[in-house]
């Protein structure tokens, strides 16, 4: 459960909770965070607020923010700090026009410092709001930039990727040395899983190879929401196998405030054998 610093304070934090924690100032093109007072025990309670924060940056329409980060009397336990850099790092990559950070103590400083890798780091942190609001109206904004992503596959090579096993009732989705550098790959991916899946109008088992894949941290978001609505509207149950590190311990990471079991293995014979174990009930 997520517990307030406060020992005297209310132990958890609803959904409802979370969001009066996530404020937008659409004025400033500014989104508000307010972790102050929270202790953040466990890698499962930064997941699912990290989760909440994108499914809100998702609903206000605009992909691109300022970010205002509070930390004042903020814990983040060394069991949790893992993941709450991780999720993190992709959300800014993903949705920040720029960052500040809102804390008067050292120890947030030191821990934001070590997590980005070198001292070098800009943490943008300041003592008080005030000072954080002020950084944020210096930096420019990039609505207008219209970014429009070369696509870096083609509709025939994601083609040759999709199999289906009908005798098995398993849908093979091959991501091997694959790049997803930004959402433009990501819903070329999915857009044409979706077309494949609605043509034969029925659901799959999902086998996905993840042998030497590349996921950008700008494209991890995108691809996370779409899996889901994916898996949500087709699939039957879904293994991996052969994921690298960094996949591998992004999918975990999710997994763990969503609800479902990564299913990731180290082969396609131990990923076919856990999909029987699936159809078995197992």
């Amino acid at each position: 459960m997520i517990t307030q610093a406060d020992p005297q304070a209310v132990e958890g934090l609803s959904a409802g909770e979370i969001d009066r924690r996530i404020t937008f100032h659409p004025e400033t093109e500014t989104m508000e965070v307010d972790f102050s007072g929270l202790h953040f025990e466990t890698s499962a309670q930064v997941n699912a607020f990290y989760d909440r924060i994108e499914d809100r940056i998702d609903d206000s329409g605009e992909n691109l923010w300022f970010f205002l980060v509070i930390y004042s009397g903020n814990r983040i336990d060394p069991d949790a700090w893992f993941a709450h850099a991780r999720r993190g790092k992709t959300l800014n990559l993903a949705h920040s026009m720029g960052t500040v950070r809102v804390d008067a103590s050292d120890e947030t400083r030191l821990q934001i410092e070590r997590a980005a890798g070198t001292e070098a780091f800009d943490a943008n942190l300041f003592a008080e709001r005030d000072s954080a609001i002020r950084r944020l109206a210096e930096l420019p904004s990039k609505r207008r930039q219209k970014i429009t992503h070369e696509p870096n596959h083609s509709t025939e090579e994601i083609a040759r990727r999709v199999r289906f096993l009908e005798a098995d009732q398993i849908l093979e989705i091959d991501l091997s040395k694959f790049l997803l550098e930004h959402d433009r790959d990501v819903d070329d991916l999915y857009d044409h899983l979706e077309m494949r899946i609605e043509a034969t109008s029925q659901r799959w088992y999902f086998l996905i190879n993840y042998n030497d894949t590349r996921i950008m941290p700008e494209a991890w978001i995108q691809f996370a929401r779409r899996g889901k609505i994916l898996n949500l509207g087709g699939s039957l149950g879904t293994v991996r196998y052969e994921a690298g590190t960094d996949t591998e311990a992004d999918i975990r990471l999710r997994a763990e405030s969503q609800g479902f079991r990564p299913n990731i293995r180290n082969s396609r014979d131990a990923a076919l054998a856990r999909i029987e174990e699936i159809k078995r009930g197992g």
